[in-house]
């Protein structure tokens, strides 16, 4: 773990879910997506919600005004913009962190700076995932984002899957060994889910 760069994780993370977001082609906000029952925006104002709660578990300022697991259906203004002000405020949040802080509040407890760093990274990369599949993207989860996705997937899923319900049970590993597609499944996704015709 000492040698992962939580803040660079997390700005991939980042840099993915705007791309994600600002590729939703018009009219298909509400499509169905891989996380059971939620539709893009709903994913997208979990995501959001998510990030606002891993600032505020540090700063204590500016937390989530709904609840991250019942999304509301509608986002105030565009969505970029509306995302933006979370991503930069979970990235300060972090930045004004010691890099070598042994415990820091997060939404799943104290944990090492850099672990928190790339669990808010593996909640908003795993969104930003949701949201290409669902909407057509051709923007895959990039296998160097993976790679360090991996290390809090790897510490944290059970975490995550019993206190949040964020991810579903594991499936069976993906064929041939692609980190981006192991991971997926490992928290749940079907690495080759793609919407009903």
């Amino acid at each position: 773990m000492d040698s992962i760069d939580g803040l660079k994780v997390l700005e991939r993370a980042h840099t993915y879910l705007r791309a994600a977001v600002a590729g939703v082609p018009a009219g298909r906000w509400d499509a169905a997506t891989p996380c059971d029952r939620w539709t893009v925006r709903q994913v997208l104002n979990h995501a959001r919600l998510d990030q606002q709660a891993y600032a505020a578990a540090i700063t204590g300022e500016g937390g989530p005004q709904s609840d991250p697991f019942q999304p509301a259906d509608v986002l105030g203004g565009h969505h970029v913009q509306a995302l933006d002000g979370a991503l930069a405020a979970v990235s300060d949040a972090f930045a004004r962190l010691p890099a070598d802080a042994a415990r820091v509040p997060t939404p799943l407890g104290p944990l090492p700076v850099r672990l928190g760093a790339v669990a808010a990274a593996l909640d908003a990369g795993i969104h930003a995932w949701d949201i290409a599949v669902a909407t057509g993207q051709d923007l895959p989860l990039e296998q160097e984002l993976a790679e360090g996705l991996w290390v809090a997937a790897d510490q944290l899923v059970d975490r995550l899957s019993d206190s949040f319900g964020v991810f579903a049970p594991a499936l069976q590993q993906a064929q041939g060994g692609d980190r981006a597609h192991t991971l997926l499944a490992f928290v749940g996704r079907d690495p080759y889910w793609r919407p009903a015709a």
